[in-house]
């Protein structure tokens, strides 16, 4: 494992409080245990051991080694939080990364976090990035696809309309409640930017009631 790697895993199990662990794991249904620390001091300790790396590919190597090799989930939202340090966060290599962490992660709390890193992407490299978002979002893999449908969060205006409708249209008859979920969560968020455009949208689709609630949320219709 490399230095970062190590150091990060080491900081972790010091920052450890083994009573919070039983309830955090049973809380993410999660297989992997967990050490007992919480999210937040988790990434902020991959961002302070990281802080004088300025190297992409050592960042992107040390967020792989953790998670590859992670025994415990905190090693995993360590990882991830490599992914968002200034040297790596919107650089084309992230794509790969990404989408290893989603199709082995297979959770709500990996996907919806390292969805950011798509968002940045976007900005930074619009036509290449909705080409994989729109190819991800008719794979077989429904966390693939869900993060396709949330790639856009966080955008504000910036969101691409025609990319959000792309990628929620091969998933409107999907059952799964986290594609359901999602598809509601996306139009929610864009409804704070165009109200009017979200309400059309939903007139005009046929999308499941639970999709249709969260569009609607804060429009003051459902």
């Amino acid at each position: 494992m490399s230095a970062l790697a190590d150091d990060i895993r080491t900081a972790l199990r010091a920052a450890a409080d083994p009573a919070l662990a039983p309830g955090q794991q049973a809380y993410m249904k999660s297989a992997m245990p967990y050490l007992g620390v919480k999210v937040p001091e988790a990434r902020r300790i991959a961002r302070a051991r990281a802080k004088t790396e300025t190297d992409a590919t050592a960042l992107r190597s040390a967020s792989l080694e953790l998670w590859n090799d992670a025994t415990h989930r905190e090693e995993r939202y360590a990882a991830m939080a490599l992914l968002a340090t200034r040297p790596v966060r919107g650089s084309p290599e992230v794509v790969d990364i990404v989408e290893h962490m989603v199709r082995t992660g297979r959770w709500w709390d990996f996907t919806d976090e390292v969805a950011h890193r798509m968002a940045e992407l976007l900005d930074i490299r619009p036509l290449g990035t909705a080409m994989v978002i729109r190819r991800w979002s008719r794979d077989d893999d429904l966390w693939i696809r869900r993060v396709a449908i949330i790639s856009q969060l966080g955008r504000g205006s910036r969101v691409d309309r025609l990319l959000l409708a792309d990628v929620i249209k091969p998933n409107l008859g999907d059952p799964e409640f986290f594609i359901r979920k999602s598809v509601g969560w996306a139009l929610r968020e864009y409804a704070r930017v165009d109200p009017d455009w979200v309400r059309g949208y939903v007139a005009a689709h046929d999308l499941s009631p639970l999709s249709r609630r969260e569009a609607l949320k804060h429009l003051g219709t459902a």
